[in-house]
């Protein structure tokens, strides 16, 4: 492991003035970064401990929620406002990880965590473009069952493991920043980066910048929603495919809906095409798997991954069709969407 300094924050200000300093990272529970250490993926110079900063859980007059970047996992989706307005967020979060990593993983390093892609991880016998630049990808012709079939590139083909960030993405999650030129608001969903010529730039964040609380906007149809996972085992698992959906039927028509799927992409793929196909059509199975056929379109599977697609496309109109069929204000509770 290779040496570093290490700090512990007195607020974010603090933080970003301490992470100024050359080959710096912010550590938040450290269920990611401590693996890429040992590993010697990761090599900062320094450490600046973040996990004291705000944990708090604020419930907005309208409806929505502001959530410390600090706060726990488990916090966040035990809380009775995540779990009766946002389920499938509750669900996503205990669908990730086991209790005793969900206790101590934060929300800001949930957002933020690096692929598991094997080859990442294997510096010393694989090639790979997002840990070293120009090296070339050897999981495009090597074992790639698990890697992308949307959004991918000549240089890498690695997913993003979050599940919290696929409940985030079909909410239209707002990241609150905070960096040595100020405070700024992104969308989850333009956070991330799909990995085209340069995978190691993963996401929009400006050298030193700190994520300091994830905003989820009201929504008045959140609590029919849930979250689906596709796993090899029924012990925790990275998601072959996932998908968080959340959907407004009244009288049998879709009125709104969000969709977002896992395990399929560099990014939490937020469904825009399937979203638009969906609006203001009598929901039925039949639609709900056309729309997951106009979403899948541009896949471009590997040879191992090839039965993704038609994965994704089942998960996606199994979780639509059991959404459409329970009453509006049912909310979907559970242990993580198990299939």
């Amino acid at each position: 492991m290779t040496p570093f300094t290490y700090a512990r924050a007195a607020d974010a200000a603090d933080a970003v003035r301490r992470a100024a300093q050359p080959e710096a990272a912010y550590l938040g529970g450290g269920t990611n970064l401590v693996d890429l250490l040992r590993e010697t993926v990761a090599r900062p110079a320094a450490l600046v401990d973040v996990s004291g900063l705000s944990a708090a859980i604020e419930e907005r007059p309208d409806g929505g929620i502001l959530v410390g970047a600090a706060a726990t996992n488990t916090a966040l989706a035990e809380h009775h406002a995540v779990r009766t307005r946002f389920p499938l967020l509750s669900r996503a979060i205990v669908a990730g990880a086991s209790a005793q990593i969900r206790n101590m993983a934060t929300v800001g390093g949930n957002i933020l965590q690096r692929t598991r892609c094997s080859y990442f991880y294997d510096e010393d016998g694989a090639r790979c473009n997002k840990r070293s630049p120009g090296q070339g990808c050897d999981a495009i012709d090597g074992f790639n069952r698990m890697h992308a079939i949307l959004g991918a590139s000549e240089a890498c083909v690695a997913t993003h493991p979050s599940d919290m960030c696929v409940a985030l993405a079909a909410l239209d999650a707002v990241v609150h920043l905070q960096g040595a030129h100020g405070t700024r608001a992104l969308a989850l969903n333009d956070l991330h980066r799909l990995p085209e010529d340069h995978p190691e730039r993963e996401t929009l964040l400006e050298p030193g910048e700190l994520i300091t609380a994830v905003e989820l906007p009201a929504l008045a149809f959140g609590a029919r929603s849930t979250y689906r996972k596709v796993r090899d085992r029924s012990s925790y698992a990275f998601a072959l495919v996932s998908v968080a959906a959340a959907i407004d039927v009244q009288d049998g028509v879709i009125k709104d809906v969000r969709l977002a799927l896992g395990g399929v992409a560099h990014k939490p793929w937020r469904a825009w095409r399937a979203e638009a196909a969906l609006r203001g059509r009598q929901a039925s199975e039949d639609l709900f798997r056309a729309a997951a056929d106009i979403e899948l379109a541009d896949a471009r599977p590997l040879r191992d991954n090839a039965f993704k697609v038609a994965l994704a496309r089942n998960a996606i109109a199994a979780t639509l069709a059991g959404l459409a069929a329970q009453p509006a204000s049912m909310p979907t509770h559970g242990n993580g969407g198990q299939s």
